[in-house]
């Protein structure tokens, strides 16, 4: 096996994952985690042999996507660690994958909205009532843990992907 496979098997699911859980219990994504898929991103490239045009266009993906981001983060419409998620996955997918990326969080980040708003209109059970980051989900004027949305698309789409392809010799 590869070491590319190795990082798209392991390490960027895994990243996924650690986001999400991470925006679950605490509601902030790391910046070392978003440092981290660039980081990984770059090695598989390397290791793949895109081209510099190839990682290029990646890149200029997730600048767009920072930049598109951000503008929603200073409206106060995400957070800021969704917004360098949201780059960090784009740079991975590159300009291929990305509307069906974006398209698929905007609608699972838009039934995770749904249930947190369905679960902040009842109170909560008294077992779990203790449980800090519960509570803070609970809160009415707590956000949205959007990262687990960004999560799973990411996770959906990665097999789609032309690096993904590159990797498993498709």
């Amino acid at each position: 096996m590869s070491l590319s496979l190795i990082v798209l098997l392991g390490v960027f699911p895994f990243a996924m994952a650690y986001a999400a859980a991470s925006d679950l219990v605490s509601m902030t994504i790391s910046n070392r985690l978003c440092l981290f898929l660039l980081g990984a991103f770059a090695l598989c490239a390397a290791v793949l042999g895109l081209s510099l045009p190839e990682i290029g266009w990646h890149l200029a993906a997730g600048g767009l996507v920072l930049v598109i981001a951000f503008g929603l983060f200073a409206a106060g419409w995400i957070g800021g660690g969704d917004a360098k998620l949201a780059a960090a996955t784009a740079v991975w997918f590159g300009f291929d994958q990305l509307m069906p990326y974006l398209t698929i969080a905007g609608i699972l980040g838009g039934l995770l909205t749904i249930f947190i708003l369905a679960l902040r209109s009842r109170p909560l059970p008294a077992p779990v009532e203790t449980w800090p980051w519960l509570r803070r989900l609970h809160a009415a004027n707590e956000g949205v843990p959007y990262g687990i949305a960004l999560a799973f698309a990411a996770l959906l789409i990665l097999p789609e992907t032309s690096i993904w392809h590159a990797a498993i010799g498709i």
